[in-house]
């Protein structure tokens, strides 16, 4: 089975899929299983996908000390996968909870690229309630999944434990120099897209795409239009 043992010794599991240049996927949430990303709509036939999941999180086992499920400390998990794998650099996709992961990793360790799906506030600082409201009323359908799993309430609190919104953390995520790209879906009803463009306003060379018709998970519903951005940005 595709377990490592991270810093702390807490087992973690990954996969892989496809083949290519690799890209380590990590899932939202908090504490979503991998397999909720699938193959990111056909991602899988042109580059190797390195799916992780976190700690406490799909098959990952339970760490004894449940601050370490803080989206902060779990860069570190990020970058003893790459040490297990002997990545030299990675580029590195994250999902709605799992970008306030893949933010702290940029800042701390450095990406060759950064891809960010619906991103989660607080890295920079929290979404439009309104305008998620909005989308909500209007009743857009989209193939957001049925019955999401949500984590125990310790999780949810362990995860976003140090999730401070300071002028001294924007500071070190705005001093990611590498490409990022921020998606957003135009009927996510969760997240709107006004985190989306919130990161666009935070680092110094990011591209903002708001996918027209798609949620909060996009690569279901516009597989190709979703799949098309991701794969012009990774060039």
């Amino acid at each position: 089975m595709p377990h490592f043992p991270s810093y702390d010794r807490t087992l973690l599991w990954y996969d892989e899929q496809g083949t290519g240049k690799p890209l380590v996927c990590l899932p939202g949430g908090p504490g979503a299983d991998v397999r909720t990303l699938g193959d990111l709509g056909g991602l899988a036939e042109h580059r190797r996908l390195i799916r992780l999941d976190s700690r406490a999180g799909g098959r990952s086992a339970i760490p004894a000390d449940q601050v370490t499920c803080a989206f902060a400390e779990q860069a570190r998990d990020v970058e003893e996968l790459r040490k297990h794998l002997g990545l030299a650099d990675i580029d590195l996709l994250a999902h709605s909870a799992g970008t306030l992961t893949a933010q702290e990793y940029a800042a701390r360790y450095g990406v060759h690229r950064l891809v960010l799906v619906t991103p989660a506030g607080r890295a920079a600082r929290e979404p439009d309630e309104a305008e998620a409201a909005a989308i909500r009323a209007a009743g857009v359908a989209t193939a957001e999944p049925v019955n999401p799993t949500f984590p125990p309430e310790w999780l949810r609190a362990a995860f976003y434990a140090g999730g401070s919104t300071d002028a001294s953390r924007l500071a070190r995520l705005a001093a990611v120099t590498s490409p990022v790209l921020a998606i957003a879906g135009a009927a996510d009803p969760l997240a709107g897209t006004s985190t989306a463009r919130l990161v666009g306003s935070l680092y110094p060379d990011v591209t903002v795409e708001v996918l027209p018709g798609c949620g909060h998970h996009p690569w279901l519903d516009d597989p190709d239009l979703f799949r098309g951005r991701l794969l012009a940005f990774l060039a």
